[in-house]
């Protein structure tokens, strides 16, 4: 098996991230009615830029969308996978209505 380096995730999640959010929500407030189109197409969109970015790599791609009222929110996640080529990152993204969140776990194949 050949080996397998990553190219780190952080920097260029942050930039495919940004752009779909961008592109996707933009400026729009929040509506209840389009969370779930807005978070189907993020992850949609980011999952077809990251597999063309560094294959052989599978990814699970989590995106949560609030309303920005002052609540709180707390999340945490675990895996038990290979440090050496796996990684997980998380990009936070805003505008005046609300909080997007976007979470993405990479595994070597």
């Amino acid at each position: 098996m050949a080996e397998v380096y990553p190219i780190p995730l952080n920097g260029a999640l942050e930039r495919i991230a940004k752009d779909v959010f961008e592109t996707t929500i933009g400026g729009s407030s929040y509506q209840q009615s389009r969370v779930n189109q807005w978070t189907t197409m993020v992850i949609e969109q980011c999952l077809s830029q990251l597999s063309s970015l560094r294959p052989p790599f599978k990814y699970i791609v989590s995106c949560a969308i609030m309303e920005k009222t002052g609540a709180g929110l707390q999340a945490a996640n675990s895996c038990f996978w290979n440090n050496s080529t796996d990684e997980t990152s998380t990009v936070h993204w805003e505008n005046n209505s609300m909080h997007c969140i976007l979470t993405v776990f990479s595994m070597a194949i």
